[in-house]
């Protein structure tokens, strides 16, 4: 691999698992990449969904960071309209304070929920439409330059805790250049606009204070086998799984068979066709598929999504990929 690698944690809850023994799997797998040198994990807020436990992003982000040592934790990301720029700079600023140089903050513009979570978080529908201004509002606590008069972040001020803009469409990729912020393209579940995406803030990006060329990260899911196999076994399980996360309403579930019928209908090919962006195979093919993958988005670094629904087999895939990476911490 020629660019560095790193993790997107999505804390599943899987099958006949609690919350706790997600977050456990999390600092199991972040001890890990550690040692097989990943750049950085992130972790995402969602609301309201009983399969993923990273609700409290800055909560768990600091439990990881408690367990392990050198390692870069980040949200990816914040949904900065389901919150006060304020309170997010004096969590973050805390993580940074207690961990200095290992904190970043992705920030996306999506609610992360539907209209029901939206109005039990009691947010404004409209709170997506003032992303950008909220965005400089709370980079201006980070870095000690507050925009509202007499009022500072405490802990955040002068932390100067690395922002990037995580998006999956033209709006994301136009602000982060504009603003001179890293760029994180949300491929592994949003492939289309990619390298539109890319183009656009490649040739717009503007220098700024904390970034004096673009950059880009990209995300793709992997399934990493000691077998072609085995690693195809295992998507067919993500795929099953996806139809039930994506397309179960009220705690319905299906079965395998199921599953499979509903992956032939146009609701399933829209499953499906979120999933493009994925390697499966032996390591070599998957170290082979990431490169290309690489070339084609213009990434100077991917974020992985392991992608097996199998706890061994998650795992197991982000060790098979660090070693044929073979230089995961570049």
């Amino acid at each position: 691999m020629t660019v560095p690698l790193s993790i997107l944690d999505l804390a599943q809850i899987g099958e006949g698992e609690t919350a706790a023994d997600s977050f456990q799997a999390s600092v199991t797998m972040a001890q890990h990449a550690e040692e097989w040198g990943y750049r950085r994990i992130w972790y995402a807020e969602h609301h309201n969904m009983p399969t993923i436990a990273s609700s409290a992003t800055s909560v768990l982000i600091a439990h990881i960071a408690a367990h392990t040592r050198t390692i870069r934790l980040g949200a990816g990301g914040i949904m900065l309209p389901n919150h006060a720029p304020l309170p997010i700079a004096e969590q973050f600023g805390t993580l940074a304070t207690l961990h200095p140089g290992r904190i970043d903050l992705g920030l996306g513009r999506a609610p992360g929920s539907d209209q029901q979570t939206m109005r039990a978080l009691r947010r404004d529908p409209r709170s997506a439409d003032t992303f950008p201004q909220d965005v400089l509002e709370l980079q201006g606590y980070l870095a000690g330059e507050s925009r509202i008069p007499g009022v500072d972040a405490t802990p955040g001020k002068g932390t100067n805790v690395p922002l990037y803009i995580l998006g999956s469409s033209l709006f994301g990729a136009q602000l982060a250049a504009a603003l001179g912020l890293p760029y994180s393209f949300a491929s592994h579940f949003a492939p289309n606009a990619l390298r539109d995406a890319v183009a656009l803030y490649r040739r717009e990006f503007q220098p700024s204070a904390q970034l004096d060329k673009p950059y880009v990260i990209a995300g793709v899911n992997v399934i990493a086998a000691d077998t072609t196999e085995d690693a195809q076994e295992h998507f067919h399980a993500t795929k099953r799984h996806r139809v039930t996360q994506m397309l179960g309403r009220g705690g319905r579930t299906f079965t395998p068979e199921e599953a499979d019928m509903i992956l032939e209908t146009p609701a399933g090919q829209q499953v499906l066709q979120m999933l493009q962006y994925t390697a499966v195979g032996n390591p070599a093919e998957v170290k082979d598929y990431l490169d290309r993958f690489t070339e084609l988005a213009q990434a100077d670094e991917l974020i992985i999504v392991s992608s097996a629904i199998d706890r061994k087999a998650w795992l197991r895939s982000l060790e098979l990929l660090a070693e044929t990476s073979g230089q995961a911490s570049a």
